[in-house]
């Protein structure tokens, strides 16, 4: 089983995560900000892992670093969990509404991402905390992630199109192959 389960502490924070990348997307994620659990969930979801992300803010400075952590824990994991051959890339273009997001994504072991959500904060979180979540998975997983947002509308709609996009290219990227497809024969 393509599987993994990391652990990080801190001064700031305590994070567990469990991930199954073949999975039915059965996830669940408790961090004390409901929001950002429910972008997680999605993202989790649209990836078809199960998942259970748990977060504990153990100094109350805001969300940030627990934002912060979790995605540098569910990179890990997810890289942890790979093996040896996996499609490498992923990409999808997703409407919600009136907001329309794409995500792309390669395992390529060079971290790089572009990010481009906006501002503003939605259910109490700064869409830049998002974004930096994001730019933390990509560092974790060592991949390369590109995500943006095409068409703006309801914020909430807006950033939702951009997880579930995200979640989808993460899904096909992580999917298991017989090969690594590379020009140079290895990664």
């Amino acid at each position: 089983m393509r599987e993994a389960r990391v652990s990080r502490e801190t001064l700031e924070t305590r994070v567990e995560v469990w991930v199954r990348l073949d999975g039915r997307g059965e996830v669940e994620a408790s961090t004390g900000l409901g929001f950002f659990d429910h972008m997680v969930e999605t993202m989790l979801f649209y990836a078809s892992y199960d998942a259970s992300v748990r977060a504990l803010e153990k100094k109350a400075v805001g969300g940030h670093h627990v934002i912060e952590d979790v995605g540098l824990v569910l990179g890990q994991a997810v890289r942890e969990a790979l093996g040896r051959g996996y499609a490498r890339f992923g990409y999808a273009i997703v409407p919600m509404d009136e907001s329309l997001a794409l995500a792309a994504v390669d395992i390529s072991g060079r971290p790089r991402w572009v990010v481009e959500m906006g501002g503003g904060s939605v259910g109490g979180v700064p869409v830049e905390d998002l974004s930096h979540f994001i730019e933390s998975i990509a560092s974790a997983m060592r991949a390369s992630i590109h995500v943006m947002l095409m068409r703006r509308g309801n914020r909430h709609h807006d950033v939702e199109a951009v997880f579930k996009a995200l979640g989808m290219a993460l899904g096909q990227a992580t999917k298991s192959a017989d090969r690594l497809l590379s020009t140079k024969g290895s990664l």
